[in-house]
């Protein structure tokens, strides 16, 4: 702001007052829009899969470990999991974390191959502490594997979710994975223009789920199985997002990285 030119008529003491007015508060900075981060990742880790002997466990969880150290992200959304393999990949980073608990066949699935991993799921991690967290399984269910969703909250006020949704190769596979998909719809529409939102997940389709005023990146340049690992960020608090594909060597999906800048409250 230009400053009237009669200063000469002005006193010292009002020239300073001016001058403090016209800087800008120490506030301000702290306001402004801030780098964040998501890695989705799906690990294969059951010990059941077919693509489990490739993961050379535990090759597949060191890689892991690595990958977020390298990147960094401040959340990582992983499917395929095993909770006591998420459990030492969260000591190894300092993520803080929750696991969400996947039946099979009406129960709880011990990870195999090797045994003592504890059970099958989903998780988020986060590089600041997580403040609450909800999960549910989808309404609409086929097959032996339920399929849930997971949402945690941050220190930051982030809410940062993941999800596997069903395959859908049979006509009753996609409708099933079209309910799923529109359920999450709802659950990331839910509180999406009030917080920042953010979800990651192998959703099994090539059409987003994402909520209306949300933006979606997918893996669709990857080398493994493209197209069907989605990030979704609510367009209000997330802006600008860049997707880079991670490449992984022990798991048959490659890692997805997408960054955009946090909006934060007041900016």
């Amino acid at each position: 702001m230009r400053t009237p030119q009669f200063s000469s008529l002005l006193s010292a003491a009002t020239l300073a007052v001016l001058a403090t007015a016209a800087v800008p508060p120490e506030t301000s900075a702290s306001n402004a829009p801030q780098d964040y981060s998501l890695l989705q990742l799906n690990l294969c880790l059951s010990g059941l899969a077919g693509c489990y002997p490739d993961t050379e466990y535990p090759a597949v969880v060191e890689e892991a470990i690595t990958t977020i150290q390298e990147q960094a992200p401040d959340a990582v959304t992983v499917n395929e999991a095993c909770s006591g393999d998420i459990a030492r990949i969260a000591e190894a980073t300092g993520y803080d974390y929750r696991f969400a608990v996947v039946n099979y066949r009406g129960g709880p699935l011990p990870c195999t191959d090797p045994q003592g991993r504890e059970v099958f799921g989903n998780a988020v991690l986060t590089a600041t502490e997580i403040t609450a967290s909800e999960e549910a399984a989808f309404e609409t269910q086929l097959g032996s594997e339920e399929r849930r969703w997971l949402c945690v909250e941050t220190a930051e006020a982030v809410r940062a979710c993941t999800a596997h949704l069903s395959v859908a190769g049979s006509d009753a596979q996609a409708a099933t994975n079209d309910a799923q998909c529109a359920e999450l719809t709802a659950i990331l529409g839910r509180a999406g223009q009030e917080q920042a939102t953010v979800f990651g997940g192998d959703v099994n389709r090539q059409d987003s789920c994402a909520p209306a005023g949300a933006w979606t990146a997918t893996d669709q340049a990857a080398a493994q199985a493209p197209g069907i690992q989605h990030a979704y960020g609510s367009r209000g608090w997330l802006l600008a997002p860049e997707t880079e594909i991670v490449p992984m060597t022990y798991t048959d999906h490659d890692g997805l990285l997408v960054e955009a800048r946090l909006r934060t409250a007041g900016a």
